[in-house]
């Protein structure tokens, strides 16, 4: 019997994530999606992507954010521009460089 996705100790499949990939070439690739986003849909996509609920995510950014005097900010901001949106080919940044290169 084959073992693939199920856990040794049950048989049975993790719970929690549904082991599917978002990405092309079967890997899974970090977005933001646009259903469950509160500002840009950045710890949407983080919890998304590890299978954590993105209220978890928002909580651990509004406490680094208060523990770093902001630097965790400055990281979902990034984000926001690094992180390619639901639907898009790709990020803000890279539709930016590209349209320079033109």
């Amino acid at each position: 019997m084959p073992l693939a996705g199920r856990t040794r100790l049950t048989g049975r499949p993790p719970e929690g994530h549904d082991r599917t990939m978002n990405g092309t070439n079967g890997q899974k690739q970090l977005i933001r999606p646009k259903d469950g986003r509160m500002i840009a849909g950045v710890c949407a996509g983080i919890g998304q992507f590890f299978g954590i609920d993105a209220n978890l995510i928002r909580i651990v950014f509004a406490l680094l954010t208060l523990l770093s005097a902001g630097a965790a900010a400055l990281v979902y901001l990034v984000a926001w521009v690094v992180v390619p949106e639901e639907g898009e080919s790709g990020s803000i940044a890279e539709n930016y460089l590209n349209k320079k290169k033109q």
